[in-house]
């Protein structure tokens, strides 16, 4: 149902308008005409299509409908303005047509005339240019498609390359042996590449950046085009496969990006495994190929600093047209860069200028240096947001930081290197060092001491906004900008980072002052003190996994720092300083919340032609339509809302909202109730009852991990457990996400065999977490999840600062909306949306059936009732008694059997 449209007659969309590769669902073609009349009218929109209904699909052929007919209607319209150029006088536009006396500002006619003929004739040149570079770029495109000899000429010629070059190198060998090098105050030799260049900012000299070879195809012009953004990098080669199997499939010039983590093809740098590691490792590369070669020094340092291979124009220019002659995903991407030799991660982006569909993730398109950086323009193009339940907590991760300290690492390399450091070198280290030293002051802390050792005088949370943390650290007086454009510039946190490699042990021998006395207590700061968010990567708001974390923890922690100093460069209303104060100052942390997400997404929906934010739960949409789009300045008459139903028949889902056990225990899972005995014993009668009628699979969420191990350890001592485990066999969702994918496989597994064997076993039961790794892109279709449970609702910690301090802010912000304040409609949307997202996991196809039991009276209150997605809502039934629910989930589930 469409609860929007966009402004005029509605446009004559026949299914012509949208090829498919199958008969659509009625659904689907509803999806694409209002998908279709929102970027033709330039609209804002919303869209929700529940998962199993061909969502991905729908967005293929209803978007790439648009742009095909777009192209079209801008080919027709150049061809009339070219030939009304070509007619020369006789040929006049209406506007010059229209020209009479003197014009409004008092000219003679005559100037105007000639004034308004030069804008027509410079702008069919500009036609004119422009059709020759396309036509250009598909005779190119063409005659790779059809010609096989040219994709391996390439290919060959690199080969012949490579081993001149291997030739060179080792005459030169011959020549330096025995000859030998001293080493420039007495460094090691490898010491070198550890040593900052010259630094001069910006204000100084104007960085010249990018290829040495000067193009015309680096000033393509960017045609219309489609960015498609997803969360994960799975889910974006889900999206890439669908476009292969499209009717758009062959014609469609896409081009899927991705970190260099994903596309870097030197086995060097992709060793190195964290991604910041790999971002700057790759980045020095692209420094040291492009340095002068001029300076005596510059020549001895080049010794050991190690240029790319795989960074060849030449063959990025071959990648970049292979790409664009056929669709490929990430993984062939790389297999196609190993192949020639060239570099994915840079080439593909040289492909999109003229590609019409860009895949990318998150973070590449809502970080703005990021976007930039990789040549993403978005001035009257169409940006499409995938599974965007969770784009604003994304925004809110990707512009939050929290600081390590690394003051210790920071001042030895400085001492270490004090000779050979340049004087703006110094002046900058100076001003990190004396940045770090106020910002642990403001934790109760000294630089000097071993963070572990201090106590904190005063503990608890406190939240201060930019300017007052400042001010109160005396950091006010400090460019801030300019100091987070040195890091970004000089590579510094890539130097440190081999600096610790070197000498980081306890055991190193580097003897620098009483500095190298206090390492052992630098080494506990930074593995006591929490790491941010990394700002390229976008991490999700799910924590990364342990093995994960440890890794990032050997990174050089200025990567941290900067992403925080990047942060306090925010508008002072937009964001809060939250200095956490714990038992000693290396358990302390300074965290910086984005309070405001919309400024990050303005500039997307000022720029962009239209802007689809879709998904399969987007329920409810106020936080969207509020927080986001009007907070960004998107006028709301710009704003279209669809939502569309299931799939599947009205008889295949059975959602119930029970409110009270088989004891008569009235069911209300709050704070102060759900610890108590008979809660936990009626929530285990509950799921005895429904083991016993429900085939299959059967999943149950609780609010929290703890919650959940204390239901089970309460249960295990009661009995209720070995009950439960006569019927179906329990599984544990683990904390750790490398342990999930374990959990699932046996878990899918045991459901096989007991649908096979029959016998007292009839399936597994899986007890869950809202917000955890199964709540969330994990498919439990068909038998592994014939019935999804969600015990209590999980409503947030609402004592948590940082969500006080974000409840505080919407209700100065925000206006009340229906008479509630906006901080309680921010709970209930955060409560409900993970509700969303974890009953939508069960229904994934047009034949799958199953049950949903929803246990808390206070889902059938109103304003909570209407936050469930349509497609469940007008299918939900509530039950005050379990009698009820329980015969009727039996006659359910009896019922679909039969009709298998």
């Amino acid at each position: 149902m469409e609860s929007g449209a966009a402004a005029g007659p509605a446009p004559d969309l026949t299914l012509t308008r949208f090829p498919f590769p199958y008969t659509p669902y009625r659904i689907q073609e509803q999806f694409m005409e209002a998908l279709y009349g929102a970027l033709q009218a330039g609209r804002v929109g919303i869209f929700e299509s529940p998962t199993g209904t061909g969502k991905s699909l729908s967005l293929i052929c209803g978007a790439l409908s648009w742009l095909r007919d777009w192209e079209e209607k801008r080919r027709q319209e150049e061809a009339r303005l070219l030939a009304l150029g070509a007619g020369g006088q006789d040929g006049l536009t209406p506007r010059q047509a229209r020209l009479g006396g003197a014009d409004t500002a008092g000219q003679p006619d005559w100037v105007t005339a000639f004034v308004q003929k030069k804008e027509e004739r410079d702008m069919v040149d500009r036609l004119k240019e422009e059709q020759i570079r396309r036509k250009k770029r598909e005779d190119r495109l063409e005659k790779i498609r059809h010609n096989v000899h040219l994709k391996y000429a390439a290919k060959r010629k690199r080969c012949e390359e490579d081993e001149a070059k291997r030739l060179l190198q080792l005459s030169k060998e011959a020549l330096s042996q025995g000859a030998g090098e001293d080493a420039l105050d007495q460094l090691d030799h490898n010491e070198e590449e550890l040593i900052l260049a010259e630094y001069e900012s910006e204000d100084e000299k104007k960085v010249v950046s990018g290829l040495e070879d000067d193009d015309d195809d680096l000033e393509e012009e960017h045609v219309t085009k489609i960015y498609y953004c997803s969360r994960t990098h799975s889910q974006l080669s889900q999206f890439v496969r669908e476009v292969q199997k499209s009717p758009f499939g062959k014609d469609t010039r896409l081009v899927a990006l991705g970190s260099r983590q994903n596309l870097c093809v030197n086995e060097e740098v992709r060793r190195l495994s964290a991604l910041q590691l790999i971002n700057d490792r790759c980045m020095e590369m692209q420094r040291n190929k492009r340095e002068k070669k001029s300076s005596e020094e510059n020549k001895k340092r080049r010794v050991s600093r190690a240029v790319c291979p795989f960074y060849s124009y030449e063959q990025m220019q071959f990648l970049r047209d292979e790409v664009l002659v056929e669709v490929q995903d990430i993984e062939q991407l790389v297999s196609l860069g190993r192949e020639t030799k060239a570099c994915p991660y840079y080439g593909s982006r040289f492909a999109i200028p003229a590609a019409q569909l860009v895949v990318l993730p998150y973070q590449m398109l809502l970080h703005e240096p990021t976007r930039n950086a990789a040549g993403i323009k978005l001035k009257d193009q169409v940006v499409i947001i995938d599974e965007a339940h969770n784009l604003i907590d994304t925004i809110t991760c990707i512009h939050s930081a929290e600081l390590c300290c690394a003051h210790s690492q920071l001042s030895q390399y400085m001492e270490r290197y004090r000779k050979r450091l340049k004087a703006k070198n110094l002046m900058y280290i100076k001003q990190i060092l004396y940045l770090l030293e106020q910002f642990v002051a403001m934790l109760g802390g000294n630089v000097n001491q071993n963070p572990g050792c201090q106590a904190v005088s005063q503990t608890g949370t406190v939240l201060k906004s930019i300017n007052d943390f400042l001010f109160q650290s005396q950091t006010d007086n400090i460019n801030l900008f300019k100091v987070q454009r040195y890091c970004e510039k000089s590579l510094i946190s890539r130097k440190l980072f081999g600096f610790v490699e070197r000498y980081g042990g306890p055991a190193s021998a580097v003897k620098i002052n009483k500095e190298n006395q206090k390492l052992a207590g630098l080494q506990n700061f930074l593995l006591t003190l929490q790491q941010g968010s990394d700002k390229e990567a976008g991490t999700p708001t799910s924590p990364p996994v342990e093995a994960e974390h440890d890794q990032l923890r050997t990174a050089s922690p200025l990567m941290q720092i900067e992403g925080f100093l990047s942060a306090l460069t925010n508008a002072n209303q937009d964001g809060r300083v939250i200095l956490n104060r714990q038992g000693t100052v290396g358990q302390s942390s300074l965290k910086f919340l984005l309070l405001n997400p919309a400024v990050h997404f303005a500039k997307v929906v000022e720029e962009c032609r239209a802007v689809i934010i879709a998904g399969g739960t987007m329920q409810p949409v106020a936080d969207f339509r509020e927080q986001l789009l009007c907070c960004a300045g998107v006028d709301p008459a710009r704003i279209v809302e669809f939502s569309c139903g299931h799939v599947i028949p009205p008889e295949n889902i059975l959602p119930i909202i029970l409110c009270s056990g088989p004891s008569n225990q009235q069911l209300e899972f709050t704070y102060q109730t759900r610890d108590l005995p008979q809660m936990m014993d009626e929530t285990g009668r509950i799921l005895c009852n429904l083991c016993n009628v429900i085939p299959g699979g059967v999943v149950c969420f609780f609010p929290s991990y703890e919650y959940e191990k204390q239901v089970y350890g309460h249960w295990e001592n009661s009995g209720l457990l070995s009950r439960l485990a006569a019927k179906k066999k329990i599984f544990q969702e683990p904390k750790k996400a490398n342990q999930a994918e374990q959990v699932l496989v046996e878990y899918a597994k045991c459901i096989q065999r007991c649908s096979q064997t029959g016998g007292q076993m009839t399936g597994a039961l899986l007890l869950s977490v809202v917000g955890g790794k199964m709540s969330e892109g994990i498919n439990f279709s068909d038998d592994l999840g014939r019935c999804v449970i969600m015990v209590g609702m999980p409503y947030p910690n609402i004592r948590s600062p940082e969500l006080q301090e974000k409840m505080t802010w919407l209700d100065k912000t925000m206006p009340r909306a229906a008479g509630q304040a906006p901080s309680r409609v921010l709970i209930e949307n955060l409560c409900m949306k993970a509700v969303n997202q974890s009953i939508g996991r069960a229904i994934r196809h047009q034949k799958d059936f199953a049950s949903i039991l929803l246990l808390d009276h206070r889902y059938t209150r109103p304003a909570i009732f209407n936050k469930l997605p349509q497609w469940i809502r007008e299918r939900t039934q509530v039950k005050s008694a379990f009698g009820s629910a329980f015969a009727e989930l039996r006659k359910f589930h009896r019922g679909r059997l039969d009709a298998l």
